[in-house]
């Protein structure tokens, strides 16, 4: 393949050298606008010989290579250096690189601005170019970055069209979803330009006395509706002090931008709340955009928004987040089982005198679908912290184990040890470390 490639660039050069004679007569004029549709093929193989010469020569069949198409804008910045964007369309299975999923087909959209560096002025009949740009494209549900350098052949057709040979190694930077690869692609391209028409000047007008123009805006006073002032000939000579396009004489408001349907005044905001009267669905209360203008929902009426509810279909005070308060009494039931949980000493084993208690906690979490249990285990500070906060979190994992076989939903169960971080009495006495050492339970309905 490289073979192949420096043959073109010798026959190019050769070609255009045929050529260079003429081009030096013609004058250096700039190419385009140009809109053009390429053919494309990527060979992803071919790297892997390049970077690795044990692996050996591995270029793709064209039948093997990943098939694409192009649109493209080229523009002459200069006689010798053009500007160009493409737009490519690449077919290849990128979920099978990706996700190991093969789909029937995925396309891979690219966008690659660059520029073109050619030796001989755009009117040459041949012309080589050096090519090098930046890119990025989407491939299944990823983005990528590359950057593309090659070679390329210019064949001008009168100016009109134009035929475009190229080819470019695009070295990838995110390898993970796009390697490098050789990129080779043909294509035309049509002059989308006007052609200069060479205007021929009218011969001198006979000598009359100039028009007048007394505020000297360049609207003379027979067009002039403002002949005073010196305005816009858009407006007719009179003046737009806020640009709006709205002379000031039929302008509401001549400082500020405004609309023609509201006689030169913005479009109005009645509640002030940033959101103009036209978008906003609640033009007299104030809102936010997110609603359209309007202010934050409270779908149950309970005086908390549904941002801050977590109840939005019952009514509860802010202090319950919206929701219902639970009844005390089930309260107390919570809190009296998790004061009759007892453990095997230094273990994690529940004793059987703690199942009637937990057997209630049971009950009331099936009566009440809604109300969910956070359990936290404790410890006295005797022992080492690490084998305390082990023992805390088993312990509280026991609880959560015991309730979930009773058939509770785990999602409603959630259990954490704190270890020997929070004791609620002192641990130099044998009362105070048996207080801390306790599961407790918390309800909640959120």
């Amino acid at each position: 393949m490289k073979q192949k490639l420096t043959l073109i660039l010798a026959l190019s050069l050769l070609a255009t050298s045929a050529f260079s004679q003429k081009t030096k007569k013609m004058a250096g004029t700039k190419k385009g606008p140009l809109i053009g549709i390429n053919f494309n093929l990527a060979d992803f193989k071919a790297p892997l010989g390049i970077k690795d010469p044990i692996t050996g020569k591995v270029y793709s069949k064209i039948k093997d290579m990943n098939k694409g198409l192009s649109l493209t804008y080229t523009k002459g910045l200069s006689s010798r250096i053009d500007f160009g964007v493409k737009l490519n369309a690449m077919f290849r299975d990128y979920a099978s690189i990706y996700y190991g999923e093969t789909q029937k087909s995925e396309i891979g959209v690219e966008l690659e601005p660059s520029l073109h560096f050619r030796p001989f002025r755009d009117e040459a009949l041949l012309s080589p170019y050096l090519s090098v740009g930046g890119g990025f494209g989407y491939y299944t549900g990823r983005w990528a970055g590359y950057i593309p350098a090659g070679l390329g052949v210019q064949v001008n057709f009168n100016s009109q069209t134009y035929l475009f040979v190229q080819a470019d190694y695009k070295w990838t930077l995110t390898k993970k979803t796009l390697g490098d690869n050789l990129f080779y692609s043909i294509g035309l391209a049509q002059n989308i330009g006007r052609e200069k028409v060479k205007v021929v000047p009218p011969p001198p007008p006979p000598v009359v006395e100039p028009p007048k123009d007394r505020d000297g805006d360049g609207v003379l006073d027979v067009d002039d509706k403002c002949p005073d002032v010196k305005g816009l000939a858009s407006l007719k000579g009179c003046p737009d002090r806020d640009g709006d396009g709205i002379a000031d004489g039929d302008d509401k408001c001549p400082d500020v931008a405004g609309l023609a349907r509201y006689q030169g005044c913005p479009i109005p905001d009645t509640d002030k709340d940033g959101i103009n009267d036209e978008v906003d669905k609640c033009p007299t209360v104030p809102g936010l955009s997110r609603y359209q203008g309007c202010p934050i929902p409270d779908t149950d009426g309970d005086g908390v928004n549904d941002e801050e509810d977590k109840c939005i279909n019952e009514k509860g005070p802010a202090s319950n987040f919206g929701c219902p308060v639970i009844d005390e009494k089930i309260v107390e039931r919570v809190n009296k089982a998790a004061q009759n949980v007892f453990f095997a000493t230094g273990s994690a084993k529940l004793l059987a005198k703690s199942f009637p208690k937990l057997n209630d906690v049971v009950s009331i979490l099936k009566e009440n679908p809604s109300y969910k249990v956070q359990i936290d285990g404790h410890t006295d500070d005797v022992g080492k912290d690490e084998n305390n906060q082990t023992l805390s979190d088993n312990r509280a994992a026991s609880v959560k184990a015991y309730l979930a076989s009773k058939g509770v939903d785990e999602s409603r169960l959630a259990s954490t040890g704190y270890g020997e971080t929070k004791p609620v009495a002192d641990n130099k006495t044998a009362a105070g470390r048996a207080k801390n050492r306790r599961v407790e339970m918390t309800l909640r309905n959120y």
